[in-house]
């Protein structure tokens, strides 16, 4: 019989607790069972050795008895009776040599998993002593979305197909790129009666607009030529969702940001609420001047200095 380490079947350390034990069992027994892997025998085999490796760790006992005996484990109290009788023998022969040897012999079959499990599985994955199935939640399914910026500035209905399966679902205004979802339900069958899976959607916006977004807060650049900035004016500018007028206090220098409060993206499922927008002036110098252009700046560079 091949030796099943059952710490390594579990991957698990000696160290481990009980509730460690619990909960690899749990993982694993989802991650491999039948129900969940069909016509996958290398998932059936490695279910068995999960179920028999939680039924010897979990018990104080057992494990006990593992922990000193390995692979003989089931035989340990064969092996302390013996350690006894022999304790006995010696003691009334009066040391080494004396009485009659005792012996064991055992045999095991030749098989790939321990013979303790070997009739446990025959129909299914019913634990032993309980006399119910363990229930295992559906597997979860995973999906990406690709959408652009423009699309997720109002919330608006997809229809998406899941594992060949339609689902309509709202797309919330202000959903953000790389952001999960999770949709409950909408995964796997469960197994032996356990609920199903979730299905988890990762939203991926491409950014097909002028304006820098982070998060509810929109950014741009807005070119200001200088005679505007030197002396002030007004000029019309694009936001996200229209044109608006702003005036331009004189001497405003390059570089100046102002923010237009209200005028950013959705807020994420807070219908009605907008981040800000934010305007960075870049200051436009003329070019191709004519000489009397060039007469005039020289003028005013002799009056600054």
């Amino acid at each position: 019989m091949e030796f099943i380490d059952y710490y390594k079947t579990l991957e698990l350390d000696k160290s481990a607790t009980k509730a460690d034990v619990k909960k690899a069992y749990r993982r694993l027994a989802r991650k491999y069972h039948p129900d969940l892997n069909p016509d996958d025998e290398s998932s059936k085999k490695r279910f068995q050795q999960i179920n028999e490796a939680n039924e010897v760790l979990s018990d104080p006992e057992k494990r006990k008895k593992f922990d000193e005996y390995g692979k003989d484990w089931q035989h340990a109290d064969q092996f302390e009776q013996q350690k006894q009788q022999r304790g006995q023998q010696r003691g009334g022969a009066g040391g080494f040599g004396g009485g009659q040897r005792q012996s064991y012999s055992g045999s095991f079959d030749d098989d790939n998993f321990s013979d303790f499990f070997e009739t446990m599985f025959g129909g299914g994955a019913r634990s032993r002593g309980t006399g119910r199935s363990p229930q295992f939640k559906g597997q979860d399914f995973n999906a990406e979305l690709q959408l652009n910026l423009t699309d997720v500035y109002t919330s608006h209905k997809q229809t998406l197909t899941v594992n060949g399966k339609s689902l309509r679902l709202t797309i919330p205004a202000g959903v953000e790129n790389g952001q999960t979802i999770k949709i409950t339900g909408h995964g796997g069958p469960g197994a032996q009666g356990g609920p199903k899976g979730d299905l988890f959607i990762t939203f991926k916006i491409l950014n097909n607009t002028k304006f820098k977004r982070e998060k509810e807060n929109l950014h741009s650049n807005v070119d200001l030529d200088f005679y505007t900035a030197l002396l002030g004016g007004e000029i019309t500018i694009d936001t996200y969702n229209g044109k608006v007028k702003l005036p331009i206090k004189p001497e405003t220098q390059s570089g100046t940001r102002v923010k237009l409060k209200g005028k950013g993206f959705p807020k994420y499922k807070m219908e009605g609420e907008f981040g800000d927008l934010f305007i960075t002036y870049n200051i436009t110098v003329p070019t191709d001047l004519s000489s009397k252009e060039k007469e005039l700046y020289t003028e005013l560079q002799k009056l600054r200095s």
